[in-house]
């Protein structure tokens, strides 16, 4: 049931994907304030995740989980029936509330009801199961929006979300010992406290930084850019690209599994294999970017599958949290790990549109040129990213050595 939860805030929040172009016409807007809609909704879902995660430590995964669903789905409501630009931010907003309220919720469900041993993958399994709700919001919402107009599709898929609520309501329970499952009473200074344990481990600084680095991309183009990248710069049609962006979903969906294998099985290189899925996501980028003229559609299938690796790689980051924090602060370091990949989403998903402006003022017909460009900002993100990876898995590996007395490589905290 929190899957299902969970796939349908994925749905909502990669609703606007396929939309961009519409949305550009329904409220007259420029590129950078397409990018506003999922800049504000990145920026609430990143400033909410340490205050949902401390919710969660609290009262439990099961009301978190419930209020999210409803909230998500009263504001995709309410992006069907908006009519001006205020209007649409509000419900944006709201969407990206309820969002925020889904996942950190599901990780701290599966924490509870899996061995320890196999929470890695059960994690990945979630991630890159949920992408399916991407995959919903491709394809299928392309053409309800054609056949069905702006306000009965977007009405649609808000209905879904009390349906979910009510068996989420009958159905869920918070850990096999019971349905509610509530921590210690919380005031300003436990809060500060918790948090400060949180982040002072290298271990969760370490899962920030994993989080940060292998997703951002993914986010920038499942979310608002791969459409307009691939018809406005590469010369797709919007039914080609949609099936691109179908393919990096599908491919996640696959890689997920192996990825979660692989690091229950060698947790001692998490962050080796985070390096790696970045490091290919970075080498697809710079193919495309670099191709004279209009890329041809494999190097672009290239980076569709560079770019579903990187998805479920960012679920690293949980993973090294999980066995750097005691139980009692689970919710609060997810939190803290969840907000660096969408912070660096937020950075870049500005940026493409601010850079595509400048580069294309005359208005929305943006040169291939332009994207490159905009494109090319990752570059700066991926240079931070890696650094602090670097520096920050030599501390946890230190770390964990101190507090288990030898190098972690059979026990199931790691």
């Amino acid at each position: 049931m929190g899957l299902a939860a969970y796939f349908l805030a994925i749905f909502h929040r990669s609703s606007l994907s396929v939309a961009g172009l519409e949305a550009t016409d329904r409220f007259g807007l420029s590129a950078s304030g397409l990018a506003t809609f999922t800049m504000l909704q990145l920026l609430v879902y990143a400033a909410m995740q340490v205050p949902v995660g401390l919710l969660i430590d609290r009262f439990g995964s099961r009301s978190i989980l419930l209020g999210g669903v409803l909230v998500c789905s009263a504001a995709q409501a309410g992006f069907a029936f908006a009519e001006s630009y205020p209007q649409a931010l509000i419900a944006r907003f709201f969407v990206g509330v309820g969002d925020a309220m889904t996942f950190i919720c599901v990780i701290r469900l599966v924490a509870a009801w899996f061995p320890g041993r196999q929470v890695p993958l059960v994690t990945t399994l979630t991630g890159t199961i949920g992408q399916g709700g991407a995959i919903v919001a491709a394809v299928p919402v392309t053409l309800a929006l054609r056949h069905w107009g702006w306000t009965s599709t977007y009405l649609t898929a808000a209905l879904l979300g009390p349906l979910v609520a009510l068996l989420l309501a009958l159905l869920l329970h918070d850990s096999p010992e019971g349905k509610h499952l509530r921590g210690a009473p919380m005031n300003l200074r436990s809060v500060r406290r918790s948090l400060g344990a949180s982040w002072g481990h290298p271990g969760t600084r370490l899962g920030f930084w994993i989080h940060f680095t292998t997703c951002f991309s993914t986010h920038a183009i499942s979310l608002l850019w791969g459409l307009p990248f691939m018809v406005r710069s590469e010369g797709l049609s919007e039914e080609a690209a949609g099936t691109l962006l179908t393919l990096f979903v599908v491919v996640a969906m696959c890689s997920g599994p192996a990825i979660g294998w692989s690091i229950g099985r060698y947790p001692w290189q998490r962050s080796t294999i985070a390096l790696g899925a970045c490091l290919g996501v970075v080498a697809a980028w710079t193919l495309v970017l670099c191709w004279p003229g209009e890329a041809p559609v494999w190097t672009l299938v290239v980076l569709m599958v560079a770019l579903g690796v990187g998805g479920p790689a960012s679920m690293i980051g949980f993973d090294v949290a999980r066995t750097s924090n005691p139980p009692e602060r689970q919710g609060s370091a997810s939190g803290l790990v969840n907000q660096g990949g969408f912070i660096a989403a937020l950075l870049t998903v500005l940026a493409i549109g601010w850079i595509l402006d400048w580069r294309s003022p005359a208005g929305t017909d943006y040169a291939a040129s332009a994207f490159t460009w905009a494109m090319s900002f990752q570059y700066i993100l991926w240079a931070i990213g890696l650094t602090q990876i670097l520096r920050f898995r030599r501390r946890a590996r230190t770390s964990l050595i101190e507090e288990h007395g030898g190098r972690p490589t059979a026990f199931d905290r790691v």
